[in-house]
């Protein structure tokens, strides 16, 4: 079976040689093949080849089409990025600098004929005529209510969200959700088969759940309108949310759902059972102080809690630069070992 055989199976519980296993390796691809981040990410056939590359030297399933987040914000009009050598690039332009910036702010009507689209573009084709029949292609899209903080930062995006004028703030969440829908179908369009719905704002670690259902709930379901729930994965930025499974499987029909790995993972394997396909993540950031060891306890623990009944993927968050090579080997070698059913 391909690995992506082996996430359909997982996914409708079906039988499988082992448990799918993700390993995000996101920002890697630049000392891999020995270029800065700007130059590196600056060209879509780079980042394709790094993650082939690193497809083939770790054996995990998935590739990313992600660049980095910031990409949706020069989308929509940032001018800069701000890149770091070991960091993770960041928006350094704010496309909104004032409230006045939101009823003259539009989204393209083709985003794909953006010229920071060709980057993502050239990436998506090697990686869907390399592996796109095998292997899941990953990509990543920022939910309406969430976009809004890399378009004018997170402190300001807070306090017009909570305390508005409310008008404006849903003006530009409206325009957020128009621009979500465009970049779903142009991935989809360009070869993505799993597709990372962003929404940390639909996390109870953020808002209460009241907030969530009268503020954040109505927009997730008009992002998704329309939308086919196949592929579509429940991600609330590594925050818990264990709180709101119920509510995501009941309003929003998505059955795929990446677990904090400070969520109670038990709890998690409950509230979704056999009904949806949940992913065990790993602390990332813990791994880079473990000795592999630690990594592998971690590793058997996370699948002994996932597995039985089946319906479970092994997964990471965004695998920072400072993991030691061997604590991804020895991750990965535990998620196989401990995720085989044959």
């Amino acid at each position: 079976m391909t690995p992506l055989d082996i996430l359909t199976a997982a996914s409708m519980g079906n039988p499988a040689p082992r448990i799918p296993v993700f390993c995000n390796l996101l920002d890697q691809g630049a000392a891999l093949l020995k270029l800065s981040p700007k130059a590196y990410f600056a060209n879509g056939q780079y980042v394709a080849e790094a993650q082939l590359q690193l497809l083939q030297r770790y054996g995990h399933d998935n590739v990313w089409s992600l660049h980095y987040v910031g990409k949706e914000a020069e989308l929509l009009g940032c001018q800069k990025i701000l890149f770091a050598d070991n960091g993770v690039p960041n928006v350094e332009d704010f496309v909104i600098k004032t409230l006045d910036d939101i009823p003259k702010f539009e989204v393209p009507d083709d985003i794909t004929l953006h010229p920071a689209w060709q980057s993502i573009a050239e990436c998506m084709a090697i990686l869907r005529k390399e592996v796109g029949h095998t292997h899941p292609i990953c990509a990543y899209l920022t939910a309406s209510t969430t976009l809004p903080a890399i378009l004018m930062g997170m402190d300001k995006w807070m306090e017009l969200f909570l305390l508005g004028p409310f008008d404006l703030r849903d003006e530009l969440i409206r325009k957020c959700s128009i621009f979500f829908q465009k970049h779903l179908v142009a991935l989809k369009a360009a070869g993505a088969n799993v597709l990372i719905y962003a929404s940390p704002f639909g996390s109870p670690y953020f808002l209460s759940l009241p907030q969530i259902r009268k503020d954040i709930l109505p927009w997730m379901i008009q992002d998704l309108q329309g939308v086919d729930r196949a592929g579509l994965v429940y991600y609330c930025g590594m925050a818990p949310f264990n709180a709101v499974i119920d509510l995501v499987f009941d309003e929003l029909a998505i059955s795929t759902h990446y677990i904090s790995p400070l969520a109670d993972l038990a709890e998690a394997k409950r509230l979704i059972n056999t009904r949806g396909l949940m992913c065990g993540v790993i602390d990332d950031i813990k791994m880079i102080h473990w000795s592999t060891s630690q990594t592998r306890d971690e590793v058997k623990r996370i699948i002994d809690i996932g597995k039985p009944g089946g319906h479970f993927l092994f997964g990471t968050g965004v695998m920072p630069l400072s993991i030691p090579e061997e604590n991804i080997r020895a991750m990965l070698a535990a998620a196989f070992e401990y995720g085989a059913w044959l």
